[in-house]
């Protein structure tokens, strides 16, 4: 019983990190897409129009808030007892590039060719070796 309650809570946990790891790069991206060319923005309006451009941009917002979010999920998963670096670190990482491809064919709408698929199956697969 009490195997599977850690297993749960240890796999909640990295799915916190991972989720609002991807939500906040997701969200970021999404920003930088609808914000356009920072160059051409600040060669009319300057760094300080630059700057405001990005900053009040929503989407750059709350794709920090979930970086943020992310960050101290990790920390705390990185405290408990249970977990540790050499199974947080790597799942979180390698979870966060499957989810962030998933995330850039559907949000996103980007062309995510067969590598990049084949990619996150296999880090799908060494994820679930380390875990086993």
């Amino acid at each position: 019983m009490m195997d599977t309650v850690l297993f749960w809570k240890s796999a909640a946990m990295i799915a916190a990190v991972v989720f609002t790891s991807s939500a906040g790069e997701v969200l970021t991206a999404a920003a930088m897409k609808s914000i356009g060319d920072l160059d051409e923005i600040r060669a009319h309006s300057g760094m300080k129009g630059a700057i405001r451009a990005v900053v009040t941009c929503p989407f750059f917002v709350f794709g920090i808030f979930f970086m943020a979010v992310a960050f101290f999920a990790l920390l705390f998963a990185l405290n408990q007892k249970n977990l540790g670096l050499s199974l947080v670190g790597p799942a979180a990482a390698s979870l966060t590039l499957v989810t962030n491809t998933i995330a850039a064919k559907l949000f996103l709408k980007e062309k995510v060719d067969r590598r990049r698929w084949t990619a996150a199956v296999l880090v799908i697969m060494g994820v679930y070796f380390l875990a086993h």
